[in-house]
């Protein structure tokens, strides 16, 4: 189980920073501002890596394969949350 649990989050976060690199280009660093705190390509490492041990733990997949397959589309699913809050957040 926590073999499962391990790689799950490795390939959600692997999949998080590949959608952070196809849609900046480049990987974009932590940093500090004054009121705020931008997480940069830690953003969607988390959240991937998140949503890919929720949807493990769901699903409960049985062979290797089926435990990928599950964690590429939760990284991806991730990554799509992301576009969607930045969208709401804009007012479109």
């Amino acid at each position: 189980m926590l073999k499962d649990i391990i790689f799950s989050v490795v390939i959600g976060g692997t999949v998080g920073i590949l959608g952070h690199v196809r849609k900046y280009g480049k990987i974009i660093m932590p940093r500090k501002t004054k009121k705020f705190i931008y997480l940069g390509f830690l953003e969607e490492v988390l959240l991937g890596a998140v949503a890919s041990l929720l949807l493990m733990l769901y699903l409960a997949p049985n062979s290797s394969l089926d435990k990928m397959f599950v964690g590429i589309i939760a990284g991806i699913g991730g990554d799509t949350l992301l576009i969607k809050i930045k969208l709401l957040k804009n007012g479109r």
